[in-house]
């Protein structure tokens, strides 16, 4: 069920009314007094930013000095809220100069009531693409002085581009150079045990690009993602041999892309908004290509020391690197000196984590650098208490590599002028939450 909103409400931090706007009859106007009794006046406002008083929901944000409260009377989707309050103050920072604060609203009074009658309609959200508003909404706000100055762009036809099915991309764009970048940047999640064991593991993944083509083009792209590999096999009727197939979970997708032929064709293919943008995001549980394995040894020699061994193998092939290695070993708080052999990198102990800090700033492939520390403790005369043995948290960044296995098998771009394309695929996996128990 949409958002259908009876009333939003702009509130600063003392809790008066900046603006507001009545889209129903169903609420009476003075239902921010309620919000600012039950709510504000009892300081209950970090405990949850959905609150129902009587027979109205209240969904609230605070966005800089600036309470954003939306008053429904009916069930209502409470993500396509705060989804409609955040995309409504990227549109209002784009007509401010990137400024949205108390000042900004108290100076814009009529254009914010003109943007609130757009982008809501009897309370349910409409378009709030600031590209498009810009065409027929032509008032400028009263920007900021340190804002950046706009930019002069061609205004094209703005019926066109309201009405039509490519609302995310204007006419008339040309360049010199046409090039598509694309980004496939994965997160690994990884929790393993101290023998090596893997106890939970998943990986979530999505893709950048950054398009500078000329004219309406469309482009079609294919991965080695199990059920579109089915699919195409199907359509040439005979088996594909693109190697290993990846199995994808909770795909979304951006606007651009073609769903119903998605559907029909599981092929991802999309006229590309101008710019930077994020194609789609997905997660993969199963089949992860675990780029480092640890392997620690902790033994404590008696109440005051303590011999910390770890060995860390790189996984990937032996002609990539990873990036930034970090290697945080947690110690109890009343260490008071250690001693370090390490391989690879440097390392030392960073008191105001109670850790011992290894890092490794190129770190080759199918290598198994080892870190050898004594650890002395304060002695204390009071009864010692067993140390809950934190987990081992790793940082990195791998260049052209994917814990997933996903590829990017092709990268078509048709435009009715025929012109020369250059497209620039990168693979890059980070550190999501990478722990080792010790």
């Amino acid at each position: 069920m949409p958002v259908s909103a009876s009333a939003i409400y702009f509130l600063n931090l003392r809790g008066d009314v900046l603006i507001n706007r009545l889209y129903r009859d169903d609420v009476g106007g003075n239902m921010v007094d309620a919000f600012r009794m039950h709510i504000m006046q009892t300081k209950e406002l970090g405990t949850c930013p959905v609150r129902q008083i009587g027979g109205c929901s209240f969904f609230y944000m605070r966005i800089s000095n600036v309470y954003i409260v939306i008053v429904v009377s009916s069930n209502a989707n409470v993500a396509c809220a705060f989804k409609f309050v955040v995309e409504a103050v990227a549109l209002f920072k784009s007509y401010f100069g990137g400024a949205f604060d108390e000042d900004a609203i108290r100076n814009n009074f009529v254009l914010i009531y003109e943007l609130l009658d757009e982008i809501m309609d009897f309370g349910y959200p409409q378009n709030l693409s600031p590209e498009i508003l810009k065409l027929y909404i032509t008032q400028e706000g009263v920007r900021s002085p340190f804002s950046s100055k706009p930019s002069d762009k061609p205004v094209p036809n703005a019926t066109l581009q309201v009405t039509g099915a490519v609302g995310w991309r204007r006419e008339g764009l040309v360049y010199k150079k046409n090039e598509v970048f694309l980004d496939i940047v994965e997160s690994v999640n990884l929790l393993m045990s101290s023998k090596g064991s893997v106890l939970r593991c998943d990986v979530t993944g999505k893709i950048l690009m950054k398009c500078f083509l000329s004219g309406m083009p469309d482009l079609k792209l294919g991965l080695n993602d199990k059920i579109g590999l089915e699919k195409e096999s199907q359509l040439k009727s005979r088996p594909t041999k693109s190697g290993k197939t990846i199995e994808l979970d909770d795909v979304t997708f951006h606007q651009c892309v073609n769903l119903t032929r998605f559907n029909s064709e599981k092929t991802v293919s999309f006229v590309p908004p101008d710019g930077e943008f994020e194609l789609m995001k997905y997660r993969i549980t199963e089949g992860v290509n675990l780029p480092f394995r640890v392997l620690p040894t902790i033994k404590e020699l008696g109440r005051t020391r303590m011999e910390v061994n770890v060995k860390v193998k790189s996984v990937f092939g032996a002609k990539m690197f990873a990036l930034g290695v970090v290697i945080k070993i947690p110690v109890p708080k009343q260490t008071a000196k250690t001693s370090f052999q390490v391989t690879s990198g440097r390392a030392k102990y960073n008191a105001s984590i109670d850790c011992l800090v290894w890092k490794i700033r190129k770190f080759p492939g199918q290598t198994e650098p080892t870190m050898s520390a004594e650890v002395e403790l304060i002695s204390t005369m009071a009864e010692k208490k067993s140390w809950t043995r934190p987990p081992i948290q790793m940082e990195f960044q791998v260049p052209m590599f994917t814990a997933s296995g996903l590829r990017v098998r092709f990268l078509k771009v048709w435009e009715k002028n025929g012109y020369n394309t250059v497209e620039w695929v990168r693979y890059i996996t980070k550190a999501g939450s990478y722990e080792v128990r010790c």
